[in-house]
């Protein structure tokens, strides 16, 4: 009988194991690609965030001057703006320091990019970007393995 308890106790362990694996890995999934699209987040940051954010801040240090350099701001913060919704898409999310990064500072940062270039308003472009760039730093800290 204590045979055979040990070998249940063992059983039972292994499966806690590899369960406990599969939510790791799980989680770990959600955080380098979607549950159904095939684009890595890694490719999304390096070929959409990192363009546009570099860009962002270039224009912004440069001081925008004509109704195109505006406009330019505009089209930057805006698609920073849109990853905030597919950072959270297609079950990428793993935990809520991702989701407040994304939902909102990295969210409420480009609006408030947006409405400054609107206004035309470097000095604001400025501040909102540097506290847009924050969310980076949250989510980062926790989640990129080379930081």
């Amino acid at each position: 009988m204590i045979k055979n308890n040990k070998k249940w106790m063992a059983m039972a362990l292994l499966g806690v194991t590899v369960v406990t694996m599969g939510m790791i890995a799980n989680g770990i999934a959600k955080v380098t690609k979607g549950e159904k699209r095939p684009l890595s987040t890694e490719n999304w940051m390096e070929h959409v965030v990192k363009p546009h954010c570099k860009a962002l801040k270039e224009e912004i240090a440069a001081g925008p001057k004509t109704d195109d350099d505006w406009e330019s701001l505009i089209e930057h913060a805006e698609i920073l703006n849109e990853t905030s919704y597919i950072l959270m898409d297609d079950k990428r999310c793993p935990d809520a320091v991702w989701a407040n990064a994304a939902t909102k500072t990295l969210r409420n940062g480009s609006d408030a990019v947006i409405a400054a270039a609107q206004a035309k308003d470097a000095k604001a472009a400025a501040t909102a970007f540097k506290g847009m760039t924050k969310s980076c730093k949250e989510c980062h800290d926790k989640h990129k393995e080379d930081h």
